[in-house]
């Protein structure tokens, strides 16, 4: 059952010990109050601040996992505080490890103040959970696909369009990286694993994944420095540094160029043409 006044009494708590600084929300010269506002939090959780309000006021519906999950994204929250919410709202929490898909704290902390570079945080699969405002410029919006073509190796192989990001002669590499990469994954995640399900369905859909799994490459590594090729800029070259979350196999690309050369003036102008310059989805970066 929901405990509502826990789950209220929790939600406020945790709301007023974020600042803004904490999720890369401008503080604002009139701020009155050290925490969050109930419509900051909202927004970031991707709900209206009527919904939001009503939890804080021990009201409305029981939340469904998925807005529990929302939430506890939005405000934050540690593993340990994510189960405690929800079960305060009535659910067993979600499974740890490889599969889960709740980004740690510190590497959010880590992505709200990489505003003004491409970073993106993926799981081992290649999914994109959240990227940089940066980040959705350079390669587009990630993050809006479902199902299988949430993996980035899967797209490769299934969608064309997604390898217009790339020179054609990186193409041969990163097929082999990708099948490399899942074959490693499938040995260590096991045959009812995610990463089979989706070896599963690469090897009745792509024949250039049938024959590059039957060569069983295993440890291919990716470049150090990636070539992308954006619509508007054109070429970039940018290094990618990678930092690691071991609790849940979470992995933050961080892309840099260095300065002072071409691609570094190319990435200024990124941070002005915004978002917009790249259709949602049009063009996805490689896996690191």
């Amino acid at each position: 059952m929901i405990d509502r006044a826990g789950l209220a009494a929790f939600l406020r708590r945790r709301r007023e010990a974020l600042q803004p600084e904490d999720v890369g929300v401008p503080r604002g010269a009139r701020r009155r109050t050290s925490g969050l506002r109930r419509e900051e939090v909202a927004a970031l959780c991707h709900m209206s601040t009527d919904y939001y309000s009503r939890l804080e006021r021990e009201r409305g519906p029981q939340p469904s996992e998925q807005m529990i999950a929302s939430i506890a994204q939005g405000l934050h929250l540690s593993l340990e505080e994510r189960d405690h919410l929800f079960r305060l709202a009535g659910h067993h929490p979600p499974v740890r490890g490889a599969a889960s898909e709740h980004i740690s704290p510190g590497l959010l902390r880590i992505l709200d103040r990489l505003a003004d570079t491409p970073a993106e945080i993926v799981t081992e699969l290649g999914e994109t959970l959240r990227q940089s405002p940066l980040g959705v410029a350079l390669v587009g919006d990630a993050t809006a696909y479902t199902g299988p073509a949430r993996s980035r190796g899967y797209r490769w192989f299934t969608d064309t369009a997604s390898r217009a990001l790339y020179a054609p002669g990186e193409h041969a590499f990163l097929s082999r990286m990708y099948a490399s990469g899942l074959r490693g994954l499938v040995t260590l995640r096991g045959p009812a694993s995610r990463a089979a399900y989706l070896a599963a369905l690469l090897l009745g859909e792509s024949e250039e994944f049938r024959t590059l799994w039957e060569a069983h490459e295993i440890g291919l590594r990716p470049h150090d420095v990636k070539r992308f090729v954006h619509p508007e800029v054109g070429e970039l070259e940018l290094n990618c540094q990678t930092l690691l979350d071991p609790e849940q196999s979470h992995l933050l690309f961080v892309y840099t160029a260095v300065p002072g050369s071409a691609s570094y003036e190319k990435l200024q102008l990124l941070s002005v043409l915004g978002p917009q310059s790249v259709t949602p989805g049009q063009l996805q970066p490689e896996e690191s």
